[in-house]
């Protein structure tokens, strides 16, 4: 049995061929799709600005650990084809990058006095 890893994918891409059907849409809901919104989902989070030339979606993908990045990666670039199509959007080239959750590092402040504070006396 493979292990399944949790991945935070970005993908991005830039609006291209929008009709003015898709652009009038895209700037009536322009406020539910700031940074405000931005989420990583298994659905996707969906963010872009009024001037209507990058966007970006943020996901959730479940992975085999053994395929990667780049399956994460794969998994949420198709994720993110498939919701700009049924929203009738032209797009560019999609990019996107992933972090693997289970094994990132996190560094908690405060667990450790660095050096500096350490040697530095104590006020009287």
């Amino acid at each position: 049995m493979s292990t399944q890893h949790t991945y935070r994918v970005i993908v991005r891409g830039t609006w291209q061929g929008l009709t003015e059907e898709a652009r009038t849409r895209l700037l009536s809901e322009v406020d539910e799709h700031g940074i405000s919104a931005m989420r990583f989902t298994e659905e996707g989070s969906l963010s872009y600005d009024r001037g209507l030339k990058h966007f970006s979606f943020r996901f959730v993908v479940v992975s085999n650990a053994a395929d990667g990045e780049e399956m994460a990666s794969a998994i949420a670039e198709d994720r993110a084809e498939t919701l700009l199509g049924e929203l009738g959007c032209g797009h560019g080239e999609l990019r996107s990058t992933a972090t693997d959750m289970d094994t990132m590092k996190i560094n908690h402040k405060g667990r450790r006095t660095s050096a500096a504070t350490a040697a530095r006396p104590a006020a009287v």
